[in-house]
C-alpha cells in the first residue's frame, strides 16, 4: 500500500457546521478553493454534522478524477434516525438538526455497516483510508473486533489503508504496537503547544512503519490567532490559564522572529519525518487561502532554535522543513 498525501490536508468538520452553520454554497466553494490550492487529501467522518460533512464533501468532489486525491473517513459510530421533532446537535457541537443519534458500534458488522453508509452519503465508489474513530474508551472492543474488521476490509480491497484517529497518544501507541495499521491520525497531541505523541507513539510508529497524520494542529483554536486571548478555545472548551500563558509565550517568541503563531503552529508538526500531512479544518475559501499561504512561507530555523532553548519545543536534531509531498507506507 502506498498513499500520497498532500502536506496540507482538508479537515471537513467545519463545513458541516462545527460551532456555527455553513451553507451548502460556501461549503462547496471551500472544497473548490482547497483543490485550487493543491490540497489532495480530504478527511471526513460520520460524526461530523451527523453525516452532513460526508454528503457535502462527496458532492463537492464529484466529477473529479478519483485517482487524483486521497479520501479518508472514519468508523466506530453509527448514525441512527431519531423519530419526531429534533433540536440542535448540541452534544456534537454542530449547528445541524439532531435528526440522528450517534451509536457506538465497534463490532465487525458495525464497522462494515459504517463504511457502507459512508459511501452512500459520499456518493463515491471508495474510501482510500478508513480510521477507527476515538476508540480510547473502548480499547478491548477495538482490539477484539474493530481492528480485525478494518484489516479484513483492507484485505478484501474495500479500502486501501486502515488506521486509528484519536487525541489519546497512549491509546494510539498501544493500538500501533498490537494492531496491524497503516496510519494514525493524532489530534492535538503533536503540536507547537504540546508533544506527548513523541513519548511512545512515534517510536511505535517508526518501529512498525506506520504513517502519522497530525490533526488539530491549532489545539482547537488556541494557536489559530497571532495573539491568543482568554476567550480562545482549547480541547473544545475554555483554555486553562497555564495553557494560555504557554501559548502567549510561544506567540511572543514567534513574533520576535517575524513569524505569526498560526504559521509556526502549522509548520511545526510537518518538520517531523514521520508526519505525512497536517489536516486542518477549514470553513471558508478565505481560511483555505490563509492556511495555504502559511504553509508556502518558510519559517526561519532560528525560530525553532529559540523555542528549543526556552524549553518550549523538544531540543532535537533539525528535522524536515520543506514542501515535499509525503506518503503513508506499509
Amino acid at each position: 500500500m502506498d498513499l500520497a498525501l498532500s502536506r496540507l490536508g482538508f479537515g471537513a468538520a467545519p463545513i458541516a457546521g462545527l460551532y456555527s452553520a455553513v451553507d451548502d454554497d460556501t461549503a462547496a466553494a471551500t472544497v473548490d478553493a482547497a483543490w485550487a490550492a493543491g490540497i489532495r487529501y480530504f478527511d471526513t467522518a460520520p460524526h461530523y454534522g451527523l453525516g452532513r460533512s460526508e454528503r457535502l464533501l462527496g458532492a463537492a468532489l464529484a466529477g473529479r478524477d478519483r485517482d487524483s486525491y486521497v479520501l479518508s473517513t472514519k468508523a466506530g459510530r453509527l448514525l441512527v434516525p431519531v423519530d419526531g421533532a429534533a433540536g440542535s446537535d448540541d452534544e456534537g457541537r454542530f449547528a445541524v438538526p439532531a435528526s440522528h443519534r450517534r451509536l457506538w458500534d465497534l463490532s465487525r458488522d458495525g464497522i462494515r455497516r459504517s463504511l457502507d453508509e459512508s459511501l452512500q452519503r459520499l456518493g463515491l465508489d471508495r474510501v482510500d483510508l478508513l480510521y477507527l474513530h476515538d476508540p480510547e474508551d473502548r480499547m478491548d472492543e477495538a482490539m477484539a473486533t474493530a481492528l480485525p474488521a478494518l484489516a479484513e476490509l483492507r484485505a478484501e480491497g474495500a479500502v486501501r489503508a486502515v488506521g486509528v484517529g484519536s487525541k489519546d497518544a497512549a491509546a494510539l501507541a498501544r493500538l500501533v504496537r498490537e494492531g496491524d495499521l497503516d496510519a494514525v491520525m493524532v489530534a492535538g497531541r503533536y503540536t507547537l503547544l504540546e508533544q506527548p505523541a513523541q513519548d511512545a507513539l512515534f517510536p511505535a510508529c517508526a518501529e512498525r512503519r506506520v504513517g502519522v497524520v497530525a490533526a488539530a494542529v491549532f489545539n482547537s483554536g488556541l494557536l489559530a490567532t497571532a495573539e491568543p486571548g482568554p476567550d480562545a478555545t482549547y480541547e473544545y472548551g475554555a483554555v486553562p490559564p497555564p495553557v494560555l500563558r504557554r501559548a502567549r509565550e510561544l506567540a511572543a517568541v514567534c513574533a520576535g522572529h517575524g513569524v505569526d503563531l498560526p504559521r509556526a503552529a502549522l509548520r511545526f508538526p510537518l518538520r517531523h519525518p514521520l508526519v505525512s500531512s497536517a489536516v486542518v479544518g477549514m470553513r471558508s475559501p478565505a481560511e483555505v487561502a490563509e492556511n495555504a499561504a502559511r504553509l508556502a512561507e518558510p519559517v526561519p530555523s532560528a525560530l525553532w532554535e529559540s523555542l528549543a532553548r526556552r524549553g518550549l519545543i523538544p531540543d532535537e536534531e533539525p528535522l524536515l522543513d520543506d514542501e515535499r509531498g509525503a506518503r503513508v507506507r506499509r
